[in-house]
């Protein structure tokens, strides 16, 4: 099997982990009150916890056999795998949008899995990554300032988000520089950058947080997940020489791709629970509605990883 082949299927797998973790941590969002407490001393809980866990290995082994322009796009499959398997476990029905929305992502993505090639093992030297954090930093600061002048809270939460993705994306950039590291048996080499994946995945948590303040959770996410493989593919691409198949044409067709995957989803993001499940899912015939509280930590669960 091609370390092409092997990225593949490791990040298939790690996003139906990932999915399968979502849904659990969204029936147990349903059944129970979400304190801190409460949660510790649920085992369904900690099974979630361990799924998402095993999503996080796959995905970094991942990194370390494929490209970066592949297997970050990879990771929207999340949302595609967790509509069929809702439907499976829990009896949700998907809506029409959220339908059009997977097919448009696994259209988009199978096409960037037809154009790209394997680029092999590259690291980056330390001029370049020490360039690459600080680009990183001042990029975060300039949208933490441009967030603080927008007097609009629907467009500041956007910019957050904008902030997010780049923080979330630039996490697997370093992430993968210390698979690929780890895996020549360089592994002190890459303790500078395990600090800077804390510091960027630490960072995107707290701007998503404050973004789902402003702008709420469909906007801010739709961003998030977007911008995040946007990031770092171009990282890929310009300093992990990245390349895809077909020369200018291969490219141009591969941004096609990744814009129809975007687009998917946008439409899989901005699906209202609500709307997808009006007869079916955890509600069952005699049980109360959720709170809007409720309902907003169930869709957040919905939400790909940091270092996908």
């Amino acid at each position: 099997m091609s370390s092409l082949a092997l990225s593949l299927l490791l990040s298939l797998v790690s996003a139906v982990a990932y999915a399968a973790g979502a849904i659990v941590q969204e029936h147990v969002a349903a059944a129970g009150d979400g304190r801190p407490l409460a949660l510790a001393r649920n085992l369904v809980w900690w099974g979630a916890v361990t799924l998402n866990g095993v999503g996080a290995v796959l995905h970094v082994v991942a990194l370390a056999y494929g490209p970066l322009s592949l297997v970050q796009p990879l990771g929207a499959l999340t949302i595609v795998f967790a509509l069929p398997m809702a439907a499976v476990f829990v009896r949700r029905r998907a809506g029409a949008a959220a339908r059009r929305g997977a097919i448009l992502t696994a259209v988009g993505l199978a096409g960037l899995l037809a154009l790209t090639g394997d680029g092999g093992a590259h690291t980056l030297d330390g001029p370049d990554r020490l360039l690459l954090a600080g680009v990183t930093l001042g990029a975060l600061t300039a949208f933490l300032l441009l967030s603080g002048a927008v007097p609009r809270p629907m467009t500041r939460g956007v910019v957050l988000a904008v902030a997010a993705g780049v923080a979330f994306g630039m996490a697997s950039v370093f992430t993968k520089e210390v698979a690929v590291q780890w895996s020549s048996g360089a592994v002190t080499a890459g303790v500078p950058s395990l600090a800077a994946i804390v510091a960027l995945a630490g960072a995107g948590l707290l701007l998503s947080q404050a973004a789902y303040r402003g702008a709420g959770l469909t906007a801010a996410l739709a961003t998030v997940t977007v911008v995040n493989p946007v990031v770092a593919a171009v990282v890929g691409i310009t300093m992990f020489d990245e390349r895809f198949l077909h020369g200018t044409a291969g490219t141009v067709l591969a941004l096609v791709c990744g814009a129809v995957a975007a687009g998917g989803i946008v439409l899989l993001t901005t699906q209202r629970p609500d709307t997808e499940c009006p007869a079916a899912g955890l509600r069952g015939p005699g049980r109360p509605a959720r709170s809007g509280r409720a309902r907003a930590r169930g869709r957040q669960t919905l939400a790909p990883p940091a270092l996908r």
